[in-house]
């Protein structure tokens, strides 16, 4: 009976321990996407247009971009993502699509002015060759009790 328990106890943690394990497609995606988040406070557009498809949509609060003018957009300082303090993240991938969502801090100049906002963040990603590209990435204002559902 004590080695049934044991076996059963033993299978439980493996069974788990696995669940909680994720994925390489996983940990590729959460490495860009937070590669992303500094790449974009240093102003990197070449590692940006890198990771973004060329026909990206980016949703902000005043407005849609494709990725030459978001690209521009970061080029040119008119949003500088500051610092993105990410609080809290969860991803789903399913065959070569992948969404992560991220709620952040994002401290940014906006024209000239800083700003402190909650924020959900979805971006979408797609296996592309060997490569993910970015296809999308949405802001979402948000209360800072917000919490993602996983």
């Amino acid at each position: 009976m004590k080695r049934i328990i044991s076996l059963l106890s033993i299978s439980l943690l493996i069974i788990q321990f696995s669940f909680a394990q994720s994925t390489k497609e996983e940990q590729e995606v959460m490495q860009l996407s937070k590669d992303k988040w500094q790449w974009m406070a240093d102003k990197n557009v070449d590692k940006l247009k890198d990771l973004f498809d060329a026909k990206a949509k980016f949703v902000h609060m005043s407005g849609t971009w494709k990725t030459d003018e978001e690209l521009e957009i970061i080029k040119t300082g008119s949003i500088w993502y500051k610092e993105a303090k990410v609080h809290d993240t969860a991803i789903e991938v399913s065959g070569n699509t992948a969404i992560v969502w991220n709620r952040i801090t994002l401290i940014a100049m906006v024209r000239g002015t800083e700003a402190k906002t909650e924020f959900t963040v979805t971006e979408v990603y797609q296996k592309q060759k060997k490569a993910w590209k970015m296809l999308a990435l949405t802001f979402s204002s948000v209360r800072d009790t917000h919490q993602i559902k996983k």
